[in-house]
């Protein structure tokens, strides 16, 4: 039988724990990279993505010669855990140390169990990319604080799921994008979209155009846009009318709207609100895009 008792929204202000925020985003590029370099490609980008897990965040089973592998950031016993479907395993400690030691001790990790991944090794989506093997400058690391940002993303999966839960279109797992740092959930309407303009740090057009093919509406979460993260909720392309319609929450700097984390964590019903938050943007960006709404949602 299933609890119902929901576990407390986690709190934790994005200054507190910058610089574990941002060593924990190369560590996690360094580990969505081994993904992608084994695992069969997908249509944007799903492939190369992490998933929440009971105890961090996992790459989920990736197919490697005859077997599997799989890597997980374990935020409740802080290490890097690495095993392979024969049995083979190893782990390396989370705790501060540069990026550039963490990304030898994981290759050495992976080579150990016969995994030698070819990747590219320096860091997409930000500004400063300094090469995984060089970067001696994000070496931060506070457990409490990681293990607390994992606890924001479980909840915010747990609603995200149940929101995904009333769309049967093509719609994306509810998934962690390491380029960005964010949990996502995007739906389609089946029709194609312009090619996307590009315009990330570090991170070619032909990304961009891939991940952006076809017309969209997506959700997610990331440590950034409020004093504790901020949701999020954009359309692509964006329809006319759709700042207005979401006035309430839209950034024009951000071209998007945006829920802060806290003010979903201190309502009296966090769950309704956040869920207001992502029908209501949804159902804006359907409309405004002429979606076949009634082919494309379940019953509720």
């Amino acid at each position: 039988m299933e609890n119902a008792i929901t576990p407390p929204w986690p709190r934790l202000r994005v200054a507190d724990w910058t610089d574990t925020r941002d060593t924990l985003h190369m560590w996690t590029q360094i580990v969505g990279k081994v993904r992608m370099a084994y695992a069969p490609a997908v249509n944007h980008w799903w492939h190369v993505t992490l998933y929440p897990s009971a105890r961090g965040l996992t790459t989920s089973a990736v197919p490697h010669a005859g077997g599997v592998f799989d890597i997980e950031f374990d935020f409740v016993d802080h290490r890097l855990r690495i095993r392979t479907s024969d049995g083979g395993s190893r782990d390396v400690t989370l705790e501060p140390k540069p990026v550039a030691t963490f990304y030898a001790e994981t290759l050495e990790a992976l080579a150990a169990l016969g995994l030698e991944p070819q990747i590219r090794p320096v860091p997409n989506e930000v500004a400063a990319a300094i090469p995984f093997p060089d970067d001696h400058e994000h070496k931060a690391y506070d457990g409490d604080a990681a293990q607390r940002f994992w606890r924001q993303l479980l909840q915010a999966e747990r609603v995200l799921g149940r929101f995904r839960s009333e769309f049967v279109g093509k719609a994306s797992p509810v998934h962690f994008f390491w380029g960005a740092m964010d949990l996502a959930y995007t739906r389609f309407s089946g029709r194609s979209a312009p090619p996307h303009p590009g315009g990330a740090p570090n991170c070619p057009p032909w990304v961009m155009r891939e991940g952006y093919s076809h017309e969209l509406a997506s959700f997610g979460f990331w440590p950034g846009g409020g004093e504790e993260g901020a949701f999020y909720a954009y359309a692509y392309p964006e329809p006319p009318g759709y700042a207005e319609r979401t006035a309430a929450y839209y950034d024009p700097a951000l071209s998007e709207c945006v829920l802060p984390y806290e003010t979903v964590a201190e309502a009296s019903d966090p769950d309704a609100l956040l869920t207001e938050f992502l029908r209501s943007t949804y159902v804006a960006a359907a409309d405004l895009a002429d979606w076949d709404r009634p082919a494309l949602e379940a019953a509720r």
